[in-house]
């Protein structure tokens, strides 16, 4: 390996946003003992900012070291496809049709389980709606079930121990349950075409035992807190005029364009800005719409993209150093510091490879893809949406990670054992 200056810099930024995203809370108690500049701690101190900052950073010191013009290029030269559809799919998925829908739909579904109610509409959130993350992307799933988890269950009081616990298990569940189609899930997307992977090969490969790994996870966690799900005291919905059938078609029909259109920004910001219209002319049926969120979440990922770009000559030699059982584990730690997505687009530019080596980079991939806030495009949307209801409206990194571990192992011993 024989790293440019920029591309060294670039490797220690990635570095220090890591560590800037466990000091967080840290960085937060600077805004009370400097309240002077108050404002710029609390800006350091968002998660979401962390990874757009040290873009910045190095976009500053591109254009000091080769010049504004180098430093142009290699920003117009990143992909800010998947950034620009996460914030877009975020904001017409939270809206209260979309929401009110998903929530009958589950309520109808839970009536199937024979459990105590609120026992079994937590079982279906926590599995059915990872699963349709199949159909409606991740990033979709993902805010749809940190939507109802936020208004249901986190808005009722639960543990501390209960909040993370859930927090872990719907990571892991959104991540592995996008993989029963070839476009959901984002690793699987960054390979799907390049490798000839379609829907059979999907679910006969992956998407069977990725259901198989959320529905254990959904029904262990449900029975490990089954005696807290007994005594929640489930809030009531907010008041609000009843949404016309006709409205949440519109809207449903807005979701699937965005979601078909996945890969054409100009086409989904397009319907995004025509959807925005038609939820400002029918504004009673709306509840505020996520756009401060969506944007947060826009903003992380972008900067990860730029920051990322940069990351290509050290993590492309250190997994093509693997053979394939060494690449699953691998790709489920390495996952944890930096963008799933990003491991699999490097395995994909490498010809030749193994259907073995193939496998088992995209199976660890998605397995580590809920062990931190950065592991997975949809992460910080769920981050975003429940940290409100966390103590001083913080998320430890180090919580989640515990959190995460059984149902990450869970998922490790069904891609590799099944």
């Amino acid at each position: 390996m024989n790293p440019t200056t920029i591309q060294l810099i670039g490797a220690i930024l990635f570095a220090v946003a890591i560590v800037h995203t466990f000091a967080t809370k840290f960085i937060e108690g600077f805004a009370h003992k400097h309240p002077r500049h108050a404002g710029i701690w609390h800006l350091l101190g968002e998660v979401e900012v962390v990874f757009g900052f040290w873009a910045l950073v190095l976009v500053l010191c591109m254009a000091v070291l080769l010049g504004k013009d180098e430093a142009t290029e290699y920003i117009d030269t990143r992909n800010f496809t998947e950034p620009l559809f996460v914030f877009a799919i975020m904001v017409v998925a939270g809206t209260r049709p979309i929401l009110e829908f998903a929530k009958d739909c589950v309520r109808y579904t839970a009536r199937l389980i024979p459990l105590p109610s609120n026992t079994a509409y937590y079982l279906t959130v926590m599995s059915l709606v990872p699963l349709l993350g199949s159909f409606i992307t991740e990033p979709a799933a993902m805010t749809l079930t940190a939507l109802i988890l936020r208004d249901r269950y986190y808005s009722a009081g639960i543990s501390k121990r209960f909040m993370y616990a859930t927090l872990g298990v719907l990571f892991v569940n959104i991540s592995i349950g996008g993989t029963l189609t070839p476009f959901a899930a984002p690793p699987v997307l960054m390979v799907a075409s390049t490798w000839h992977w379609d829907f059979a090969f999907m679910f006969n490969t992956f998407g069977w035992k990725a259901a198989i790994a959320v529905v254990f996870n959904a029904l262990a966690i449900t029975l490990f807190f089954r005696k807290e799900l007994a005594t929640i005291q489930i809030p009531s919905p907010p008041s609000g005029t009843l949404v016309p059938f006709a409205l949440t078609l519109v809207h449903l029909l807005f979701l699937a364009g965005i979601v078909v259109f996945a890969h054409h920004p100009a086409v989904f910001m397009g319907l995004l800005l025509f959807f925005l219209g038609v939820a400002h002319a029918y504004e009673r049926h709306q509840d505020k719409l996520i756009l401060r969120e969506g944007l947060l979440v826009a903003f992380f990922l972008a900067g990860l993209v730029v920051l990322g770009g940069q990351q290509q000559w050290w993590l492309k030699p250190l997994l093509l150093s693997m053979s394939p059982d060494a690449v699953f584990y691998g790709a489920t730690a390495l996952t944890a510091v930096t963008d799933n997505a990003a491991l699999t687009y490097l395995g994909s530019l490498v010809d030749e490879l193994s259907n073995e080596f193939k496998y088992a980079l995209v199976a660890g991939a998605v397995t580590g893809g809920g062990l931190t806030v950065i592991a997975n495009a949809p992460n910080p949307a769920g981050f975003s949406i429940l940290r409100e209801k966390f103590e001083g409206y913080e998320i430890q990194p180090l919580g989640l990670l515990i959190a995460a571990i059984p149902p990450t192992l869970v998922a490790m011993a069904a891609f590799r054992l099944l």
